[in-house]
């Protein structure tokens, strides 16, 4: 009679994991979100319905777990550019790290849409305060936010905006002190989230198709703002 070693027991186990989550990205680059169940996945693996609960409690638990993979993938892809243009000076280096955010984006509509979209229907968590998801966002941020760093070392610090004093950035950027701590000045954060939502909006409205009645090519679009936020960043 053979028995299963824990260990061999654990790398089963992860290696079920991996093919269910597989399962589920491909349901999901075929029919989005929607069409991702843990009844149609286990039908897709050849396992009975009941056999997938002992891998995941419910859809929320998988398609959390899938979307704080989506994180990992997507910084390990910008990191990867970072590394690639690693002699270049710090304004490059984020340039072309934005860059690979829009390129990852473009090949990915599916997963971009999934991690940053509407929320999924019968999905309840990926809108509230979810932990890993945070974790790994935060890491995602943190790809860019050591580049900002150089670049910001030898800068004079940012004013407060217009009707932002100091107290109200306080208020304002609570989650963001929660996540990173006081590293830099609020008003650079500020600048910073400026400078993301302008790009990450011209990127999220290229992958949902919201541009293509005015425009045939975005990629101009894109470099120009680009051109104008690292202007801003390092004046």
């Amino acid at each position: 009679m053979t028995t299963t070693t824990p260990g061999r027991r654990e790398r089963l186990r992860a290696e079920t994991v991996a093919e269910i989550k597989q399962a589920a990205r491909r349901r999901l680059v075929a029919g989005g979100a929607a069409s991702i169940s843990l009844r149609a996945i286990a039908r897709d693996m050849g396992l009975t319905a009941p056999a997938i609960y002992r891998y995941f409690a419910n859809l929320d638990a998988l398609v959390l777990d899938i979307v704080t993979d989506l994180f990992e993938e997507l910084r390990t892809a910008v990191e990867q550019v970072a590394v690639a243009y690693a002699e270049a000076d710090p304004v490059s280096r984020l340039g072309h790290m934005a860059r690979g955010f829009r390129r990852w984006s473009l090949a990915h509509p599916a997963e971009f849409t999934l991690m940053f979209g509407s929320p999924v229907p019968g999905i309840t968590q990926i809108g509230e305060a979810c932990s890993p998801v945070n974790e790994a966002g935060a890491r995602f941020g943190e790809t860019f936010f050591t580049v900002l760093a150089e670049i910001w070392e030898h800068q004079p610090a940012e004013p407060p905006p217009p009707g932002l004093p100091g107290p109200a950035l306080q208020d304002v950027f609570q989650p963001y002190l929660e996540l990173f701590g006081d590293r830099f000045p609020l008003p650079l954060v500020y600048l910073f989230m400026a400078a993301w939502t302008r790009l990450y909006g011209i990127v999220a409205m290229e992958v949902f198709g919201q541009l293509q009645w005015a425009m045939t090519d975005v990629e101009p679009l894109f470099e120009a703002e680009l051109t104008r936020t690292l202007q801003r960043i390092t004046r």
